[in-house]
Protein backbone atom coordinates (compact mmCIF):
# COMPACT_ATOMS: atom_id res chain seq x y z
CA UNK A 1 0.00 0.00 0.00
CA UNK A 2 1.51 3.59 -0.95
CA UNK A 3 1.68 5.65 2.02
CA UNK A 4 0.17 9.06 1.48
CA UNK A 5 2.13 11.99 1.64
CA UNK A 6 1.61 14.72 4.17
CA UNK A 7 -0.30 18.17 3.28
CA UNK A 8 3.01 19.76 3.30
CA UNK A 9 3.84 17.78 0.01
CA UNK A 10 6.68 16.53 2.06
CA UNK A 11 7.42 13.18 3.88
CA UNK A 12 4.61 10.46 4.38
CA UNK A 13 1.85 11.45 7.10
CA UNK A 14 1.10 8.51 9.22
CA UNK A 15 -1.98 9.14 10.38
CA UNK A 16 -3.24 9.16 6.85
CA UNK A 17 -1.39 5.34 6.33
CA UNK A 18 -3.03 4.38 9.40
CA UNK A 19 -6.67 5.89 8.57
CA UNK A 20 -6.02 3.88 5.24
CA UNK A 21 -4.98 0.72 6.82
CA UNK A 22 -8.31 0.79 8.54
CA UNK A 23 -10.55 1.08 5.83
CA UNK A 24 -8.15 -2.17 4.33
CA UNK A 25 -8.59 -4.13 7.18
CA UNK A 26 -12.38 -3.63 6.86
CA UNK A 27 -12.68 -4.70 3.36
CA UNK A 28 -10.91 -7.41 4.26
CA UNK A 29 -12.74 -8.51 6.65
CA UNK A 30 -16.38 -8.22 4.34
CA UNK A 31 -14.60 -9.73 2.35
CA UNK A 32 -14.28 -13.12 4.58
CA UNK A 33 -17.46 -12.43 5.73
CA UNK A 34 -19.29 -12.35 2.33
CA UNK A 35 -16.76 -15.64 1.62
CA UNK A 36 -18.73 -17.61 3.89
CA UNK A 37 -21.70 -17.92 1.61
CA UNK A 38 -20.53 -17.60 -1.66
CA UNK A 39 -17.00 -18.72 -3.27
CA UNK A 40 -14.51 -16.34 -2.79
CA UNK A 41 -13.83 -15.56 -6.33
CA UNK A 42 -16.92 -14.60 -6.71
CA UNK A 43 -16.85 -11.96 -4.06
CA UNK A 44 -13.90 -10.67 -5.31
CA UNK A 45 -15.24 -9.92 -8.48
CA UNK A 46 -18.39 -8.61 -7.73
CA UNK A 47 -17.27 -5.70 -5.55
CA UNK A 48 -14.19 -4.15 -8.09
CA UNK A 49 -13.36 -1.48 -5.94
CA UNK A 50 -13.31 -3.20 -2.43
CA UNK A 51 -10.72 -5.83 -4.49
CA UNK A 52 -8.78 -2.63 -5.45
CA UNK A 53 -8.74 -1.65 -1.95
CA UNK A 54 -7.04 -5.74 -1.04
CA UNK A 55 -5.01 -5.37 -4.32
CA UNK A 56 -3.28 -2.65 -3.16
CA UNK A 57 -3.03 -3.92 0.93
CA UNK A 58 -0.55 -6.60 -0.88
CA UNK A 59 -4.09 -9.18 -0.12
CA UNK A 60 -4.70 -9.87 -4.01
CA UNK A 61 -3.84 -10.05 -7.13
CA UNK A 62 -4.88 -11.14 -10.62
CA UNK A 63 -3.89 -14.09 -13.35
CA UNK A 64 -5.39 -13.11 -16.40
CA UNK A 65 -8.81 -11.79 -14.64
CA UNK A 66 -8.80 -14.77 -12.09
CA UNK A 67 -8.17 -13.13 -8.25
CA UNK A 68 -5.46 -15.26 -6.68
CA UNK A 69 -5.85 -14.26 -2.87
CA UNK A 70 -3.62 -13.90 -0.27
CA UNK A 71 -3.76 -17.20 2.11
CA UNK A 72 -4.75 -15.05 5.26
CA UNK A 73 -7.60 -14.08 3.09
CA UNK A 74 -9.17 -16.98 2.57
CA UNK A 75 -11.34 -18.02 5.28
CA UNK A 76 -11.29 -21.34 6.80
CA UNK A 77 -14.80 -23.74 6.15
CA UNK A 78 -17.44 -24.04 8.29
CA UNK A 79 -18.00 -22.46 11.73
CA UNK A 80 -14.45 -22.05 12.32
CA UNK A 81 -14.29 -19.69 9.70
CA UNK A 82 -17.74 -17.70 10.81
CA UNK A 83 -15.55 -17.33 14.64
CA UNK A 84 -12.82 -16.12 12.13
CA UNK A 85 -15.00 -13.03 10.95
CA UNK A 86 -16.47 -12.64 14.40
CA UNK A 87 -13.10 -12.26 16.14
CA UNK A 88 -12.05 -9.58 13.54
CA UNK A 89 -15.49 -7.75 14.12
CA UNK A 90 -15.65 -7.53 17.79
CA UNK A 91 -12.02 -6.52 17.20
CA UNK A 92 -12.82 -3.54 15.05
CA UNK A 93 -15.76 -2.97 17.30
CA UNK A 94 -13.48 -2.83 20.55
CA UNK A 95 -11.18 -0.39 18.50
CA UNK A 96 -14.05 2.03 17.43
CA UNK A 97 -14.97 2.07 21.59
CA UNK A 98 -11.23 3.00 22.58
CA UNK A 99 -11.11 6.13 19.51
CA UNK A 100 -14.60 7.12 20.78
CA UNK A 101 -13.41 7.28 24.57
CA UNK A 102 -12.89 10.28 26.59
CA UNK A 103 -9.08 10.60 27.37
CA UNK A 104 -10.75 11.44 30.92
CA UNK A 105 -12.76 8.04 31.35
CA UNK A 106 -10.39 5.61 33.40
CA UNK A 107 -9.48 2.65 31.35
CA UNK A 108 -9.38 -0.91 32.47
CA UNK A 109 -12.78 -1.28 32.96
CA UNK A 110 -12.49 -4.98 31.16
CA UNK A 111 -15.13 -6.33 29.31
CA UNK A 112 -18.06 -4.50 31.77
CA UNK A 113 -17.83 -1.72 29.37
CA UNK A 114 -18.90 -3.70 26.18
CA UNK A 115 -22.09 -3.32 24.83
CA UNK A 116 -23.74 -6.78 24.56
CA UNK A 117 -23.29 -6.96 20.72
CA UNK A 118 -19.01 -6.97 21.46
CA UNK A 119 -19.96 -9.26 24.34
CA UNK A 120 -21.55 -11.84 21.65
CA UNK A 121 -19.67 -11.36 18.80
CA UNK A 122 -16.24 -12.02 21.29
CA UNK A 123 -17.68 -14.48 22.87
CA UNK A 124 -18.63 -16.90 19.60
CA UNK A 125 -15.67 -16.45 18.02
CA UNK A 126 -14.06 -18.08 21.00
CA UNK A 127 -15.86 -21.52 19.67
CA UNK A 128 -13.56 -21.63 17.55
CA UNK A 129 -10.89 -21.98 20.41
CA UNK A 130 -12.77 -24.47 22.22
CA UNK A 131 -12.71 -26.77 18.75
CA UNK A 132 -9.09 -26.64 18.18
CA UNK A 133 -8.75 -26.99 21.67
CA UNK A 134 -11.02 -30.24 21.70
CA UNK A 135 -9.65 -31.48 18.48
CA UNK A 136 -6.32 -30.31 17.53
CA UNK A 137 -4.67 -29.87 21.32
CA UNK A 138 -6.44 -32.48 23.48
CA UNK A 139 -5.20 -35.74 21.32
CA UNK A 140 -1.30 -34.45 21.72
CA UNK A 141 -1.72 -34.40 25.30
CA UNK A 142 -0.51 -37.74 26.64
CA UNK A 143 -3.00 -39.60 28.56
CA UNK A 144 -5.55 -36.15 28.26
CA UNK A 145 -7.84 -37.80 25.19
CA UNK A 146 -8.81 -41.02 27.42
CA UNK A 147 -9.55 -39.01 30.42
CA UNK A 148 -11.69 -37.06 28.38
CA UNK A 149 -13.74 -39.59 27.10
CA UNK A 150 -14.85 -40.99 30.67
CA UNK A 151 -18.44 -40.13 31.78
CA UNK A 152 -16.53 -39.16 34.53
CA UNK A 153 -14.77 -36.53 32.93
CA UNK A 154 -14.61 -33.13 33.96
CA UNK A 155 -13.66 -29.65 31.88
CA UNK A 156 -13.19 -25.92 33.80
CA UNK A 157 -13.57 -23.26 31.31
CA UNK A 158 -12.27 -19.49 32.69
CA UNK A 159 -14.20 -16.82 32.00
CA UNK A 160 -16.48 -18.13 30.06
CA UNK A 161 -18.00 -15.32 28.98
CA UNK A 162 -21.33 -16.31 26.75
CA UNK A 163 -20.47 -19.56 26.68
CA UNK A 164 -19.64 -20.52 23.44
CA UNK A 165 -16.21 -22.10 24.35
CA UNK A 166 -18.08 -24.23 26.53
CA UNK A 167 -20.90 -25.20 24.33
CA UNK A 168 -17.95 -26.52 21.48
CA UNK A 169 -15.81 -28.41 24.54
CA UNK A 170 -19.33 -29.76 25.14
CA UNK A 171 -20.09 -30.82 21.59
CA UNK A 172 -16.39 -32.32 21.26
CA UNK A 173 -15.81 -33.63 24.36
CA UNK A 174 -19.67 -35.90 24.33
CA UNK A 175 -18.55 -37.73 27.39
CA UNK A 176 -17.46 -34.71 29.46
CA UNK A 177 -19.21 -32.45 31.89
CA UNK A 178 -18.41 -28.47 31.53
CA UNK A 179 -18.15 -25.95 34.20
CA UNK A 180 -17.84 -22.40 33.03
CA UNK A 181 -17.34 -19.51 35.46
CA UNK A 182 -17.23 -16.07 35.19
CA UNK A 183 -17.37 -12.67 37.21
CA UNK A 184 -19.25 -10.62 34.77
CA UNK A 185 -23.11 -11.10 35.37
CA UNK A 186 -24.53 -9.89 32.43
CA UNK A 187 -21.81 -12.05 30.23
CA UNK A 188 -23.94 -14.75 31.91
CA UNK A 189 -26.99 -14.17 31.24
CA UNK A 190 -26.03 -13.86 27.80
CA UNK A 191 -24.83 -17.46 27.82
CA UNK A 192 -28.24 -18.76 30.00
CA UNK A 193 -29.80 -17.54 26.20
CA UNK A 194 -26.97 -19.13 24.03
CA UNK A 195 -26.87 -22.42 26.25
CA UNK A 196 -30.80 -23.02 25.77
CA UNK A 197 -29.91 -22.72 21.90
CA UNK A 198 -27.43 -26.13 22.33
CA UNK A 199 -30.35 -28.22 23.41
CA UNK A 200 -27.93 -31.27 22.63
CA UNK A 201 -25.10 -30.11 25.55
CA UNK A 202 -27.15 -28.14 27.53
CA UNK A 203 -26.97 -31.18 30.33
CA UNK A 204 -23.64 -31.07 30.45
CA UNK A 205 -22.54 -27.40 30.63
CA UNK A 206 -22.94 -25.63 34.26
CA UNK A 207 -22.70 -21.77 34.16
CA UNK A 208 -21.47 -20.46 37.55
CA UNK A 209 -20.65 -16.72 39.08
CA UNK A 210 -17.40 -17.31 40.27
CA UNK A 211 -14.36 -15.37 40.55
CA UNK A 212 -11.67 -17.37 39.03
CA UNK A 213 -9.22 -16.15 42.36
CA UNK A 214 -11.69 -18.03 44.46
CA UNK A 215 -11.27 -21.40 42.91
CA UNK A 216 -11.78 -23.87 45.22
CA UNK A 217 -11.77 -27.40 44.21
CA UNK A 218 -8.81 -29.96 44.49
CA UNK A 219 -8.69 -32.71 41.78
CA UNK A 220 -11.93 -31.43 40.14
CA UNK A 221 -11.08 -31.19 36.39
CA UNK A 222 -8.89 -33.48 34.26
CA UNK A 223 -8.58 -29.93 32.09
CA UNK A 224 -8.58 -26.16 32.65
CA UNK A 225 -9.06 -23.73 30.07
CA UNK A 226 -7.25 -20.79 31.11
CA UNK A 227 -7.55 -17.39 28.73
CA UNK A 228 -4.45 -15.81 30.18
CA UNK A 229 -4.79 -12.01 28.58
CA UNK A 230 -8.24 -11.53 29.99
CA UNK A 231 -7.29 -11.99 33.33
CA UNK A 232 -5.57 -8.61 35.57
CA UNK A 233 -2.00 -9.59 36.51
CA UNK A 234 -3.04 -10.11 39.79
CA UNK A 235 -6.10 -12.19 39.53
CA UNK A 236 -3.49 -13.87 37.65
CA UNK A 237 -1.24 -14.76 39.98
CA UNK A 238 -3.74 -15.45 43.06
CA UNK A 239 -5.49 -18.29 40.59
CA UNK A 240 -2.68 -20.29 39.52
CA UNK A 241 -1.66 -21.83 42.52
CA UNK A 242 -5.88 -22.87 42.83
CA UNK A 243 -5.95 -24.18 39.36
CA UNK A 244 -3.07 -26.43 40.02
CA UNK A 245 -4.41 -27.54 42.93
CA UNK A 246 -7.75 -28.04 40.87
CA UNK A 247 -6.11 -29.85 38.43
CA UNK A 248 -6.30 -33.56 39.16
CA UNK A 249 -3.14 -35.96 39.18
CA UNK A 250 -2.05 -35.84 35.26
CA UNK A 251 -4.57 -33.28 34.54
CA UNK A 252 -3.62 -30.69 31.92
CA UNK A 253 -3.72 -26.93 32.10
CA UNK A 254 -4.00 -25.04 28.54
CA UNK A 255 -3.51 -21.15 28.42
CA UNK A 256 -4.44 -19.61 25.90
CA UNK A 257 -1.60 -16.58 25.63
CA UNK A 258 -0.27 -14.17 22.64
CA UNK A 259 2.50 -14.79 20.59
CA UNK A 260 5.81 -12.20 21.28
CA UNK A 261 5.15 -9.21 19.37
CA UNK A 262 6.75 -8.83 16.36
CA UNK A 263 7.21 -5.57 16.08
CA UNK A 264 6.78 -2.30 18.39
CA UNK A 265 3.52 -1.30 16.90
CA UNK A 266 1.97 -4.92 17.81
CA UNK A 267 3.82 -4.44 20.84
CA UNK A 268 2.24 -1.45 21.94
CA UNK A 269 -1.19 -2.04 20.55
CA UNK A 270 -1.23 -5.32 22.93
CA UNK A 271 0.12 -3.47 26.30
CA UNK A 272 -2.74 -0.69 25.44
CA UNK A 273 -5.67 -3.35 24.55
CA UNK A 274 -4.68 -5.51 27.82
CA UNK A 275 -4.97 -2.54 29.76
CA UNK A 276 -8.38 -1.47 28.25
CA UNK A 277 -10.23 -5.02 28.88
CA UNK A 278 -8.51 -5.69 32.31
CA UNK A 279 -6.27 -7.95 31.41
CA UNK A 280 -2.21 -8.44 31.19
CA UNK A 281 0.61 -8.64 28.56
CA UNK A 282 1.92 -11.90 29.61
CA UNK A 283 3.01 -13.45 26.31
CA UNK A 284 3.86 -17.14 25.72
CA UNK A 285 7.39 -16.86 26.86
CA UNK A 286 6.15 -15.60 29.76
CA UNK A 287 3.38 -17.78 30.71
CA UNK A 288 5.66 -21.12 29.69
CA UNK A 289 7.80 -19.99 32.89
CA UNK A 290 5.33 -19.23 34.96
CA UNK A 291 3.65 -22.57 34.84
CA UNK A 292 6.69 -23.95 35.52
CA UNK A 293 7.14 -22.70 38.02
CA UNK A 294 4.12 -23.24 39.23
CA UNK A 295 5.42 -26.64 39.67
CA UNK A 296 3.72 -28.30 36.55
CA UNK A 297 5.83 -30.00 33.94
CA UNK A 298 6.32 -31.21 30.15
CA UNK A 299 5.27 -27.75 28.88
CA UNK A 300 4.25 -27.65 25.68
CA UNK A 301 3.45 -24.92 22.71
CA UNK A 302 0.31 -25.35 20.12
CA UNK A 303 0.60 -22.28 17.75
CA UNK A 304 -2.82 -21.43 15.77
CA UNK A 305 -2.14 -19.35 13.25
CA UNK A 306 0.24 -16.99 11.77
CA UNK A 307 0.91 -14.66 14.35
CA UNK A 308 -2.28 -15.87 16.32
CA UNK A 309 -2.84 -16.83 19.89
CA UNK A 310 -0.21 -19.87 21.27
CA UNK A 311 -1.68 -22.34 23.68
CA UNK A 312 0.60 -23.20 26.44
CA UNK A 313 0.02 -26.46 27.76
CA UNK A 314 1.39 -27.97 31.21
CA UNK A 315 0.20 -31.17 33.54
CA UNK A 316 0.30 -31.66 37.10
CA UNK A 317 2.43 -34.53 38.15
CA UNK A 318 0.99 -37.40 38.44
CA UNK A 319 0.50 -38.52 42.22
Amino acid sequence: MSVPRSPSGGSPDPLAALDASAWALAAAVGTMRDALSAPLAEVLVASPHRSAVLEAAGLLSWDGGVPVPHPSLVPADGPTGGSAVQARLSSLRQAVAAAAQEASVPSGGGWAELDDEVLLHQGRASAATGRALATRVVPELPGLAERLGSADAWVLDIGTGVGALAIALARELPRASVVGIDVLQRALDLAAGELAEARDVADRVILRHQDVAEVDEPGGYDLVWLPAPFLPEETLVLALPRLVEALRPGGWLVAGTNPPAGDPLRAAVGRWNAVRNGGNACDADRMAEVLAGTGLGDVRRFPTVPGGPVLVAARRPDA
